[in-house]
């Protein structure tokens, strides 16, 4: 039998419009990973269409599972075990994903583990930094997740703090994108030109940052008034025949999002003796947030590992690492009744065997 850190893990990600395959060696040791984006067909309509969405993933997942498998000087035969996402996400989307890593799982005889996509964004960073280990804070930014969870045990232990009430960051970002009339997706264009404006020229407010609220949401977050307030300072400077600064604009709402995923973040690793905050996600891509969590974390004494630029939007990769970890951690193996799940929990990592 092969030693843990021998083996080969297939990882496959088909959660929104990215089909991803990777191929791990143990671990840590990154083989491949490849990576088919739908961002060009979804443009026009300026937004993912789920049933385009998952014929897309259809055409895409054989061709970029065979692509991963050359990249990584193995075939088929020679992968020992498959990771597979298989939730959250557009159900869709997700079915494609694992219809095909059942069946590869069940020709070649190798176990099958369904893990947790936002999870698996954690876990990018693992491929990034050796020593990293539990417990940790862990920031989950994406465009439809912005968490705080406390990981001790990365199977059995993750505890969910707090979250959005309502727009998640990337979400908030990508509509704000879209009022000012940029390109779809709207997230790296505001971000782009937050870097060219002031962002001291206009103060828009921080959602749950007041009153109450403060204490009652510490680890939580609103972005839905501050997506309203852009719009009303937008709309009310057109109406007055003034010209709007875009880069202005960007750069004050790009502040006021990342002020609070930043200070609520640090707060709670601080308040629960965490050493390290780790970041995954798309919006951890964010120039911003890297920048303004590094220093702020710094003076508190905090530690900040987040992954590379290239394993911040959905990958093989991620998924791939964390069903091995798991099996390395001694769980067993999902059973082939599990079926994808687009609301699952952020706490739930794995499809753990019933019975």
């Amino acid at each position: 039998m092969k030693d843990v850190q021998e083996k080969l893990t297939l990882g496959i990600e088909t959660s929104c419009d990215e089909t991803s395959a990777a191929v791990l060696r143990g671990t840590r040791e990154l083989l491949s990973c490849v990576i088919a984006t739908q961002i060009p067909i979804h443009q026009k309509y300026g937004g993912v269409v789920p049933e385009i969405a998952s014929r897309n993933h259809i055409l895409s997942i054989l061709p970029v599972i065979e692509q991963a498998l050359a990249e990584a000087g193995t075939e088929l035969a020679e992968i020992d075990q498959i990771a597979v996402t298989y939730g959250p996400g557009l159900v869709g989307a997700l079915l494609v994903g694992v219809s095909a890593a059942k069946s590869l799982a069940f020709s070649l005889g190798v176990p099958l583990i369904g893990v947790n996509h936002l999870e698996g964004h954690i876990f990018a960073n693992f491929l990034a930094t050796e020593e990293l280990t539990p417990p940790f804070m862990a920031l989950v930014v994406s465009g439809g997740h912005s968490s705080i969870l406390l990981v001790d045990d990365i199977a059995t232990g993750v505890r969910e703090l707090g979250g959005t009430l309502d727009d998640a960051a990337g979400e908030a970002f990508d509509k704000v994108g879209r009022l000012l009339g940029l390109p779809y997706p709207g997230g790296p264009h505001v971000d782009r030109l937050s870097r060219e404006g002031d962002r001291r020229a206009i103060r828009f407010p921080r959602g749950l940052a007041a009153g109450k609220d403060k204490e009652r949401h510490k680890y939580d977050f609103s972005f839905s008034g501050l997506k309203t307030a852009v719009a009303r300072y937008v709309e009310g400077a057109q109406a007055r025949g003034e010209q709007v600064s875009a880069p202005d604009v960007c750069a004050a709402f790009s502040e006021a999002v990342n002020d609070s995923l930043t200070a609520k973040a640090v707060r709670a690793a601080v308040d629960t003796g965490c050493s390290t905050i780790v970041v995954g996600g798309g919006f951890s891509a964010n120039s911003r947030l890297r920048e303004l969590l590094v220093a702020r974390a710094d003076e508190a004494g905090v530690a900040v590992r987040m992954p590379p630029l290239r394993f911040c939007t959905d990958n093989g990769a991620q998924i791939a690492a964390l069903g091995s970890e798991l099996v390395r951690a001694g769980l067993p193996a999902s059973d082939w009744g599990f079926s994808p799940e687009s609301g699952m929990p952020l706490t739930r990592t794995y499809a753990a065997p019933v019975g």
